[in-house]
């Protein structure tokens, strides 16, 4: 039970930095782009699995789709994810990456501090759970009361380092987001 509490846990602090890698922050990032959904061949797929995607400088994501057929469903899709203005140069898409104002950069640390407590919610769900169900072992006899206060405890410890490690990862995208 410990270890799927443990591996729940991994999962959450996983997803947060999914999630902060696709924040626009200023510089180009392929994370930007890689999820966004390009209609190809009749059925919907992130943009990753129809082009490669690279970063030539830190102002600017290229995208050269591997059938230039798409180009255009690329572009559009591009264009309604809201990422940039894309630039068709032929075999390639340029997608400049514009600098962050000031009043942006305060809209993303309000994002981030969203994220951040997401994670922590979904912290806390997990560590409930597995409390309730030690708790129903307890009452069923399958563990005795100093069992289930060893495994709380163990338990506690999981969520107390996982809630530093979003700390810090929170702490760290906040001061990426800043710096200009």
């Amino acid at each position: 039970m410990i270890s799927d509490a443990s591996a729940q846990l991994q999962k959450i602090l996983d997803h947060l930095r999914s999630e902060f890698s696709g924040l626009h922050i200023g510089r180009a990032n392929t994370a930007l782009v890689d999820e966004i959904e390009v209609e190809s061949y009749g059925a919907r797929m992130p943009l990753k699995a129809t082009a490669n995607i690279s970063c030539p400088d830190s102002q600017t994501i290229r995208i050269e789709p591997w059938d230039k057929n798409v180009m255009g469903e690329i572009e559009s899709a591009l264009r309604d994810a809201d990422v940039g203005n894309p630039q068709n140069m032929g075999q390639y898409i340029l997608l400049p990456i514009p600098p962050m104002t000031e009043e942006r950069r305060k809209q993303m640390v309000k994002r981030v501090h969203e994220m951040t407590e997401n994670a922590r919610i979904s912290v806390r769900n997990v560590r409930q759970d597995v409390l309730r169900k030690l708790k129903a072992q307890k009452d069923e006899k399958e563990i005795s009361e100093d069992e289930e206060a060893r495994l709380a405890k163990q338990v506690q410890e999981k969520v107390d380092e996982t809630n530093k490690n979003i700390e810090e990862v929170s702490k760290k995208k906040e001061q990426d987001i800043l710096t200009i």
